[in-house]
């Protein structure tokens, strides 16, 4: 008999050790997954910003270049369509193709000393430059707290227990295309 009540009681100790070891685990992965999502709505602030510049922009360069209409409206369809993008995935799809069009809209500028002189337009492109680099700080650490938070769902035994509770990995913020790499050169 007593060794009956020893050995329920190591049972229980062991099941409530094993309950505690599996609630740490779970809301370690999911202190990791609220952090990689807190990264994603700062690239989101960002992101807003520079949705709010463009018009602004385009507006700025539509005065000194009228006849550029198609570029104006690549930049207004890009701006739309990252704008409108749901998923991770649709807005850095829609944000690599709003980037190209900027830098379509900076190449057009080039071609007017006055416009590149006014103050107007220099003081839209450092806003626009300073968001960029803010949004590039905000990829950089989103990308960490993904890469951590992926990194824990593959080693043991913390994949496991992520299996059990449908944890899956999380997207990177990569640029998709060979423009996107370059880095842009504007010079005014």
């Amino acid at each position: 008999m007593l060794f009956g009540l020893i050995g329920c009681g190591a049972v229980v100790v062991i099941g409530l050790f094993l309950a505690m070891f599996v609630i740490g685990v779970y809301n370690g992965l999911q202190r990791k997954r609220v952090t990689a999502q807190t990264a994603w709505s700062d690239i989101d602030v960002q992101l807003k910003r520079r949705h709010d510049l463009v018009p602004n922009l385009v507006n700025t360069v539509k005065g000194y270049a009228t006849h550029e209409k198609g570029v104006f409206e690549n930049v207004a369809t890009a701006r739309s369509a990252a704008m409108g993008a749901q998923s991770i995935d649709q807005k850095i799809a829609a944000e690599g193709q709003l980037s190209q069009a900027l830098g379509r809209l900076f190449a057009v500028a080039e071609a007017y000393p006055e416009l590149k002189a006014n103050a107007n337009f220099m003081s839209l492109q450092e806003e626009l430059t300073s968001t960029e680099n803010k949004i590039g700080f905000a990829r950089t650490n989103y990308n960490r707290s993904v890469a951590q938070f992926n990194e824990s769902l593959l080693v043991f035994p913390s994949n496991v227990i992520g299996g059990m509770f449908g944890f899956s990995e999380m997207k990177l913020y990569e640029l998709d295309s060979p423009e996107e790499r370059k880095a842009p050169t504007v010079q005014f």
